[in-house]
């Protein structure tokens, strides 16, 4: 068999599960790499952090490559002396919730075994790819990749920084506009007042490092609706599953009541809501191409704030710092707009209204944006999606998720064709699949790419050249 090559660009969680898909299904003659610019893979945005605050938010015995492996990770992690030298990660129902890094460590395991031990040829390349030229994959280190086929794996974006807030706190010390990157709350000193523009996963990332540093000072979130994480279920329960064999709604609006009159009929027996969520989580992909684009927008306006609160929970460890700093009034969270924001000398100061109308300000040390990834402007991000989407090989998707892909994954061209050599793994697609955001979800996608690469001929055109 002639050699072949599939380039995988990202090595976050997408592109290393996918990778290591290819290589246990893979035979003598593939080659397969990955180009992700940092030191290891599986350390993207979702499992990159090293704060030990920052927690897994779902119980390790739901963290899983594949659902056959299904508690693989509790096991590994329980065997591992960072089980012993963490002993927070245990909640009082005995689950464990490890620190995010750790699953990164599970993950960069596997592909490590992958590599010992499959036929495939397996790589990291530590670079970044700028450009596709000619079916080969340029990266900023100078080499040039010839890639029979090309999976994008980028999934997440730098935050976008709001423009009234740019321009008016351009330079400003007390900013900081992008939480992840390393040690950037590491200045704040204990007593400084703060501002947290957002109220979600990443806002209680924020507060957990805060309550870590020790910090002692007052802490205000507020986003426009004021919805904070939900916690995550506590303790072990039968699943809860709806009938799905008939009658569907067939809007967003029919499924809201179902999913309130399942929650209803749940709490009647004593059963928590997690339940309902997760089963309609486990069905997202079907329940979202079932409804129209029209549907979809529908959903994205009005209902995707409260779902994203209940879908997307915290571990309980962190929920505990939140509501103990609540009850103690040191964290206030609000449901308003900011209407204008101003710099005064080394102080903020900002003017919010209220989803009441009322009107208040406050002057801050420190406003911190966690508004998460601008997942609207993926392709304006980078390099290589910049110039793909130039060229026309590939297009955002109708609802400003992603790329615009077919059932197969593979991306659409500007003439609306798939590209079949061309496909895109993880949260990128999931203007197409919906529900693709959690690691479940994430690693079927991958397990499903790698099996539709591995079952494909080898390539003929060069993976642009469909354009």
């Amino acid at each position: 068999m002639a050699d072949r090559h599939i380039v995988i660009v990202g090595g976050g969680f997408s592109g290393t599960a996918l990778a290591v898909h290819l290589a246990r299904g893979g035979h003598a003659g593939l080659r397969v790499t990955v180009i992700e610019p940092r030191d290891g893979v599986a350390q993207g945005v979702a499992y990159g952090s090293r704060d030990p605050a920052h927690r897994i938010n779902v119980p390790a015995d739901r963290m899983q490559l594949t659902a056959a492996e299904q508690g693989d990770f509790d096991r590994w992690f329980r065997a591992s002396a960072a089980f012993v030298n963490d002993p927070a990660a245990r909640w009082h129902d005995g689950r464990v919730y490890p620190q995010r890094g750790q699953f990164a460590a599970y993950i960069s395991g596997l592909f490590a075994d992958a590599q010992r031990q499959s036929p495939v040829v397996l790589r990291h390349l530590r670079d970044r790819a700028v450009a596709l030229e000619n079916g080969e994959v340029v990266t900023a280190g100078g080499e040039r990749l010839r890639a029979d086929e090309l999976v994008l794996a980028i999934s997440h974006p730098p935050p976008a920084l709001p423009r009234s807030i740019a321009l008016a706190l351009e330079g400003h010390p007390g900013l900081i506009a992008d939480p992840w990157r390393h040690n950037a709350l590491a200045d704040i000193a204990p007593h400084e007042s703060i501002a947290i523009i957002g109220s979600g996963l990443t806002m209680a990332d924020t507060v957990a490092t805060l309550h870590r540093h020790g910090h002692r000072g007052p802490i205000v979130a507020f986003s426009r609706r004021g919805l904070l994480p939900r916690a995550n279920l506590s303790g072990s329960f039968e699943p809860w599953e709806l009938d799905y064999r008939s009658g569907q709604p067939g809007s967003a609006l029919g499924w809201l009541r179902r999913i309130r009159h399942e929650v209803k009929q749940a709490a009647a027996q004593g059963l928590p809501w997690q339940l309902v969520l997760d089963d309609i989580r486990q069905n997202g992909q079907a329940i979202w191409q079932q409804l129209s684009l029209a549907e979809q927008r529908r959903f994205l306006r009005h209902l995707r704030p409260w779902w994203d609160v209940h879908r997307y929970r915290i571990a309980p460890q962190v929920n505990a710092v939140l509501a103990q700093w609540q009850a103690s009034g040191q964290l206030s969270v609000l449901a308003a707009r900011l209407q204008s924001i101003t710099a005064e000398g080394t102080t903020i100061r900002l003017d919010l209204r209220s989803r009441r109308g009322e009107a208040r300000s406050l002057k801050v040390d420190r406003l911190i944006v966690t508004t998460g990834p601008a997942h609207g402007g993926l392709l304006q991000s980078d390099a290589l999606l910049h110039q793909l989407a130039r060229d026309g090989v590939i297009q955002p998707d109708e609802l400003a998720l992603g790329i615009k892909v077919n059932g197969r994954s593979q991306a659409i061209n500007r003439f609306g064709a798939p590209n079949l050599h061309l496909y895109v793994a993880g949260p990128a697609a999931r203007g197409r699949f919906g529900e693709l955001m959690g690691l479940p979800q994430v690693a079927e996608h991958a397990e499903s790419v790698a099996r539709q690469l591995l079952a494909a001929c080898p390539a003929v055109d060069a993976p642009g050249g469909d354009a």
